[in-house]
């Protein structure tokens, strides 16, 4: 039988107890489980004076994690999928998300279905939905200085997010841009509907082969949210004298300073999502950030008499 994943965050009481219960079933049915946490995910952040990532993105990989793996289960929220992707990619593993957090964004199953979830896991009858990844480098001339995967987005901005900044940024051939803001947030489609959508962006569908740029708080009313091809490498500039905090997926990053850059291009290794039923983003919208929900009540329709 083939191997299974099992990425639990371990510390949430609630993913444990089921990483346990989903274990155990998947081993009576004779496949063999490779459990790990979902902190092996986590870059954390640099030190500021020492902030190098020699090993690439490849380390996050866990032992045992491997092309011939069949699938790996996800337990905890939003922030335990991030991890998880980070730990999958590079190898090409699919994750089955199971919610055992709070909004679940990025949820495919949840605690009260979850028997059907290792049934259909059990007899595959399941599907794949590729979303892009990012990956984000500090750059100081040829040195990469830190390096990290990206499913959301990256964030550049001072610390703390008090005053303007001012950045050049260079998307692909095109002429470079100047942006004064608080920051600027460059994100995937999948990343449209979380910090850029805060910040104005709006939500871009998963299946556009996009990237946005969006910044925060800008000092202009030309600033807007801009969208274009995710073929094209975006190079960040800081053209401010301090020191720059760069942030990914919101749990992950580095100081950037004036004579660094930061490098995004599309990665080759998409996050590969499990799919249990026909994946229908605008009802994800709706069930999740009351998109399309009428803003009053309409009045039913008049009683037909007999």
């Amino acid at each position: 039988m083939p191997k299974v994943g099992l990425i639990v965050n371990d510390g949430k009481t609630l993913a444990v107890e089921t990483a346990q219960t989903i274990q155990s079933s998947l081993e009576r049915a004779g496949h063999d489980v490779v459990r790990v946490s979902s902190a092996g995910g986590m870059v954390g952040f640099a030190n500021p004076d020492q902030h190098l990532r020699m090993l690439g993105y490849n380390a996050c990989v866990p032992e045992g994690f491997d092309p011939s793996m069949a699938l790996a289960i996800v337990l905890g929220g939003d922030g335990t999928v991030l991890s998880a992707a980070r730990q999958t990619a590079p190898v090409g593993v699919p994750i089955l998300t199971i919610n055992t957090g709070h909004l679940g964004f990025l949820a495919e199953a949840y605690l009260d279905n979850l028997d059907q979830a290792i049934e259909q896991v059990l007899t595959e009858q399941w599907t794949i939905e590729e979303r892009a990844n990012l990956v984000v480098s500090v750059m100081r001339g040829d040195q990469r200085r830190w390096e990290a995967l990206c499913l959301n987005e990256m964030a550049l901005h001072r610390e703390p997010l008090t005053s303007m900044c001012h950045f050049e940024i260079a998307i692909g051939r095109h002429a470079p841009v100047d942006i004064s803001a608080d920051g600027v947030i460059l994100s995937t489609p999948t990343g449209s509907t979380a910090y850029a959508l805060s910040a104005g962006g709006p939500v871009i569908t998963p299946d556009c082969p996009v990237l946005q740029l969006t910044p925060i708080a800008p000092h202009s009313l030309a600033s807007r949210a801009l969208v274009f091809s995710d073929q094209e490498p975006v190079t960040v500039f800081p053209a401010t004298p301090e020191r720059l905090i760069m942030v990914v997926d919101g749990s992950a990053g580095c100081y950037v300073w004036p004579e660094d850059r930061v490098l995004i291009r599309r990665s080759e290794h998409p996050v590969r999502f499990v799919r249990l039923s026909d994946h229908e983003f605008f009802q994800v919208l709706r069930n999740k950030l009351g998109w399309g929900l009428p803003h009053v009540a309409k009045p039913d329709p008049p009683k037909t008499e007999l």
